[in-house]
């Protein structure tokens, strides 16, 4: 339901002297209409002409089997590549030789990621709203409502990570009078979280004994930490779920299939939950589509800066000028240039700044 560019992205391009082919319908599931793109001063046509016209492909998901032979050789791809959740994608974007820059590895100048920050902070708070939706008897939870009533026992919500997810989820359960508690290894980002949150919060050390007695307590869990995909080992495994409650939740926002939590595997909005060991997992890998609107409006803003920043210099000064849009290169004429992938996937891996260095 997302959109890369809202109508106000197309304005600033326009403006700025650069031709925009909007795929018709592209912004329905966001709320904007063809006409309002049009007004931005945008040309509507179908998907074939997009990816046949544009020297820059500008989207929100990762490459769908059926738009890889739209591409061609030197085209430039914006998007959420994550190529090494998806190796035959990879080795198709690699025989196609584009150039692709991966949202989710742009990084700024103090090493955050800032394209996704917005995407995360959203995907944290819907997570706790899908456990407020899935804690229902209706919809087959333990009935129970997450939130302080006089005269029930106040529920126990237990965060994984206090980044931007973590934080957004945390907001959002203490808020509504939770007994939340929050772990991480990283001390300086828990004094953050402690500083901009509610007091209703405690922060923990993440090690194996504090994460036993929360999993023997919590109600619901949510996982909001990024776990390598070259590691083995996991955080929460099989056995651990064996000491949680009767109808107890685990709400995996990082969603890594076998990451963090053993018994994760990515679903659907169409199909969100199961059992595992009696205990309900909700593994939504897209939970921002949920709230089309506010994602697409984030994203927009988030990523237009680097789209004018290409449009504007052309790709090679740009990757030169920006080192944080530099780290996000992930393809380059055939060659794979995310270290990560490379070693999951076993490629061949060139660094972005031995392409630069080609440069003149």
């Amino acid at each position: 339901y997302r959109v890369a560019a809202t109508p106000n992205a197309v304005t600033e391009l326009c403006r700025r002297g650069h031709k925009v082919l909007v795929e018709t319908k592209a912004g329905t599931g966001s709320g904007y209409s063809d006409e309002e793109y049009r007004k931005a001063g945008a040309s509507i046509t179908d998907s074939e002409s997009v990816f046949r016209n544009a020297d820059l492909i500008y989207k929100v998901k990762e490459v769908f089997p059926e738009e890889i032979d739209k591409l061609r050789e030197g085209q430039i791809l914006m998007t959420y590549i994550h190529s090494n959740a998806h190796p035959e994608m990879t080795r198709a974007l690699l025989d196609k030789k584009v150039i692709g820059v991966a949202y989710e590895d742009v990084a700024d100048e103090q090493g955050g990621f800032p394209l996704l920050r917005n995407q995360s902070e959203i995907a944290g708070k819907g997570g706790f709203l899908a456990a407020l939706n899935f804690s229902q008897s209706i919809h087959g939870g333990p009935g129970l409502m997450l939130s302080r009533v006089c005269g029930t026992e106040t529920p126990k919500i237990t965060i994984i990570g206090c980044g931007w997810s973590g934080m957004g989820a945390a907001e959002l359960a203490a808020s509504f009078g939770n007994r939340v508690t929050m772990l991480d290894i990283d001390r300086d980002l828990m004094i953050k979280a402690q500083s901009q949150l509610p007091s209703n919060i405690q922060f923990l050390y993440s090690n194996r004994t504090n994460l036993l007695k929360c999993l023997a307590e919590t109600d619901v869990l949510i996982n909001c930490i990024l776990w390598s995909k070259t590691r083995k080992d996991h955080l929460i495994y099989r056995d651990d779920l064996k000491i949680m409650k009767p109808g107890a939740l685990i709400i995996d926002v990082a969603c890594d299939d076998n990451g963090a939590i053993e018994t994760s595997r990515s679903t659907s909005h169409d199909d969100p939950v199961y059992y595992e060991n009696e205990i309900l997992h909700y593994c939504v890998d897209n939970i921002p589509s949920a709230y089309a609107k506010t994602a697409s409006v984030l994203l927009s803003e988030t990523t237009l800066p680097y789209v004018t920043e290409i449009a504007d210099k052309g790709f090679e000064k740009a990757l030169k000028d920006n080192k944080g849009l530099r780290r996000g290169l992930t393809f380059y004429f055939g060659k794979l240039t995310l270290e990560e992938t490379a070693i999951k996937q076993g490629i061949e891996y060139v660094s972005p700044d031995r392409i630069v260095d080609q440069y003149a």
